[in-house]
């Protein structure tokens, strides 16, 4: 009986302990704050109370969920209420951050006015490298394909330079550099397109101008090999139409069209010293080959520099060819990610300049800028120099009071005169002594003509036997007539 009671208490007990545990397991957690995610605010891990840093984690988080104007009256807020809270410069900058963000041309305007605002109040501030990259990111969303307007790519172009020029020390040096490449990628493609759209229309000097502006201005530009390849063919386009000059003297031709061969195996040759590993330096041994030039061969370091830049390329694939026609701006898959991009201003050549220079190329080959070599005539009885023109005979002029017939004795080129009186003289005077001609014969004048027909009258016609014939009647069977003819004959039975 002990041990029955004893196994009921041990149950009850155990039942009682079950009970506590699963009511304690069916009480309610307390509810924790989910922590918001503000990566987006640089202050988050800022544990404050203070009344600016709860205004300014308000206008970050209702910005985090596109609430962009109420994230500005937040902001304003702060700026207006507390003018020299610590936050103050971070608010600045996110009043422009909220127009960013939003989107729109207007937006983006007001946010490049407070970009540039902020410049002005924080010039040495590490924010305000920050400001000068965001104001280059607008226009960089803004750009355009290569054939469109290029004005967005030129400002844009712009700020990454004065960016990086300003604050060479900041950490975001690197983002502006690869941002200020994908922009050259696009300046110097549509430089190269405007540049062999003249080669193709034989616009030599205008083609010359724009792909020698992108060897200079954009050496990282992923067709430059092209442009190369470019500027050699209009050069060699140059020589051809040299040599299919009519009026150019033979010696003036040749000089030039060498001068002109000359320059498209240079371009030839830089493409291969400068990109080895590019896709058509194979082009450039073969210009080079069948012109009959030497091929130079590329130093290691120009190797490794070009394997590099091949190398940091990403590779255009269909997708990103169908892409670039859907979407709004230009297509950067190609551009370079290594080397240092041009952060001088860019120095245009013109196709007159380009005019210029074919002109003093031609002066150079008609040798218009140098002054003629002076010569010395050729002794008495010496043969006739070639660097000398030979001089003029002496003209041939009758002897004495003559009328002209017979010669006079003509001297050679250099050599002395001849005396006619030398009986040791081979050649003398032909013809009579007296070569006095006769005065001509007055023509006897004419007789008068006497016309007997008066006017108005014809001839008479007379026969064999001095008869008055008469005149013949005319033949009117040809002559057209109104009147109807009757017929005759057989004729009658003609209905027509």
């Amino acid at each position: 009986m002990n041990r029955l009671s004893n196994k009921f208490a041990v149950a009850a007990l155990a039942a009682l302990v079950l009970t506590g545990v699963s009511a304690q397991a069916r009480e309610k957690q307390p509810k924790h704050k989910k922590n918001q995610d503000l990566s987006a605010n640089p202050l988050a891990g800022v544990k404050s109370q203070q009344p600016d840093k709860i205004l300014f984690d308000k206008a970050m988080l209702a910005m985090k969920k596109g609430r962009y104007d109420v994230a500005r009256l937040t902001l304003q807020t702060l700026l207006n209420t507390y003018p020299d809270s610590e936050y103050r410069m971070r608010a600045k900058l996110a009043v422009g951050d909220t127009w960013f963000k939003e989107g729109g041309t207007a937006a983006l305007t007001q946010a490049e006015a407070e970009y540039e605002d902020f410049i002005t109040f924080f010039p040495q501030a590490p924010e305000a490298a920050e400001a000068k990259m965001k104001v280059g990111d607008i226009y960089y969303q803004q750009m355009e394909k290569p054939d469109r307007d290029y004005t967005n790519a030129q400002n844009a172009e712009r700020q990454y330079r004065d960016m990086i020029n300003m604050f060479p020390d900041s950490a975001l040096i690197p983002r502006a550099k690869q941002k200020l490449r994908d922009v050259q990628e696009v300046l110097a493609e549509r430089e190269a397109r405007i540049g062999l759209y003249y080669l193709s229309r034989d616009n030599f000097a205008a083609s010359i101008a724009r792909l020698q502006t992108v060897v200079d201005t954009y050496p990282l530009y992923s067709k430059s090999d092209l442009a190369l390849l470019g500027i050699g063919d209009a050069y060699a386009g140059e020589a051809h139409a040299v040599q299919m000059a009519p009026n150019l003297p033979g010696a003036v031709r040749e000089r030039l069209r060498a001068l002109y061969m000359d320059r498209a195996a240079a371009a030839y040759a830089k493409v291969i010293t400068r990109y080895p590993m590019a896709p058509h330096v194979e082009d450039a041994r073969d210009r080079l080959i069948g012109m009959n030039r030497p091929v130079p061969e590329p130093t290691q370091a120009a190797i490794a520099e070009s394997d590099a830049e091949e190398r940091s390329r990403e590779p255009l694939r269909f997708t990103d060819r169908t892409l670039g026609i859907i979407k709004h701006g230009p297509s950067v898959v190609e551009a370079v990610h290594v080397g240092e991009p041009s952060l001088d201003d860019p120095k245009r050549i013109t196709a007159p300049e380009i005019t210029k220079e074919n002109i003093a190329m031609y002066n150079e080959a008609a040798g218009a800028s140098k002054p003629a070599a002076s010569t010395t005539p050729t002794g008495v009885n010496e043969p006739p120099r070639s660097d000398r023109p030979s001089e003029a005979p002496v003209q041939m002029q009758a002897p004495g009071d003559s009328t002209g017939v017979g010669v006079s004795i003509v001297s050679a080129p250099n050599s002395a005169p001849v005396n006619p009186n030398d009986p040791s003289t081979v050649i003398k005077a032909v013809g009579p002594t007296n070569t006095t001609l006769p005065a001509a014969e007055k023509p006897a004048e004419a007789p008068d003509q006497v016309n007997d027909i008066k006017p108005g009258s014809a001839p008479a016609q007379t026969d064999a036997t001095g008869k008055k014939k008469k005149a013949p009647k005319a033949d009117l069977g040809d002559e057209s007539s109104s009147k109807k003819k009757k017929k005759k004959g057989l004729s009658k039975l003609n209905p027509f």
